[in-house]
């Protein structure tokens, strides 16, 4: 295969995203148009808050989209029973995949064994009710190596899937202005080489394109958080991609010389 191409057929780019409706000021209306997406794109998932499931799920009926709860968005900042009690109840009201934010304060104070029980009872509780669990680190806050400290705690524990960003980790900048990196190529290769093999590893923050996206494909990247759903799988249709795998061109999102702090 040449350097920056890969093989994909529309169903499988359709599949790798989690559509997210997690924007604070979504109505119902617009949740309901989100979900009307979901169903007419056949993403993986539908990304909502845990309100939202109950909906989500009416919504979805009879389709092969998912619904997809947060717990503890975007800060992670509820106590630990807080967050099981929220994703037990997340799980039992229908939530497939659940998506969780870590404790960042602990993270950054290395405070590994708080992290490493929250995580754990959080994952046993979603497992012993029938969903998989997604572990959201919000990489803009932290350094490379409290991600590759995360990610050998999530293999050591059996967790689904790493995420990069909840997409509202927002960083203060140079000129005084708030904004993030989300999903940068850096994170992802060190993610992708310091998680056990049978962890997924899903790009949130930052992905909004067709190349963005085959991009952090061809690093093992088997999920994305997107709003951009409809640009993106518009994109793949006038480029030829379709239900017959087709190889194609990407061109590859910049690599940032620096990583990490707030």
């Amino acid at each position: 295969m040449a350097a920056n191409t890969i093989t994909v057929t529309l169903p499988q780019l359709a599949k790798m995203i989690d559509h997210s409706l997690l924007h604070p000021t979504m109505t119902d209306a617009d949740i309901l148009a989100g979900l009307k997406i979901c169903r007419e794109a056949h993403v993986a998932t539908a990304c909502v808050k845990p309100y939202l499931i109950p909906l989500a799920k009416k919504e979805l009926a009879g389709t092969d989209v998912l619904v997809c709860p947060v717990i503890g968005f975007p800060h992670g900042n509820s106590t630990t029973e807080i967050k099981v009690i929220e994703a037990t109840a997340a799980a039992k009201a229908g939530g497939a995949e659940i998506d969780m934010v870590v404790n960042v304060g602990k993270v950054l104070g290395g405070d590994w064994e708080y992290v490493t029980d929250e995580i754990r009872q959080i994952n046993e509780a979603v497992t012993a009710n029938g969903a998989i669990l997604k572990v959201i680190f919000e990489n803009d806050y932290l350094k490379l190596e409290h991600i590759a400290r995360l990610c050998e705690i999530c293999t050591q524990l059996n967790v689904a899937f790493v995420k990069t960003s909840t997409g509202y980790g927002f960083v203060k900048q140079a000129d005084g202005s708030y904004n993030y990196k989300g999903a940068t190529i850096k994170a992802l290769k060190l993610m992708r080489e310091k998680s056990g093999s049978k962890v997924q590893i899903k790009a949130a923050g930052g992905v909004r394109t067709l190349d963005d996206l085959l991009h952090v494909m061809s690093l093992g990247v088997t999920r994305i958080g997107a709003t951009a759903t409809i640009a993106i799988l518009e994109d793949a249709k006038c480029r030829g991609i379709g239900n017959e795998p087709v190889e194609v061109t990407f061109k590859p999102m910049q690599e940032e010389d620096e990583f990490g702090g707030y």
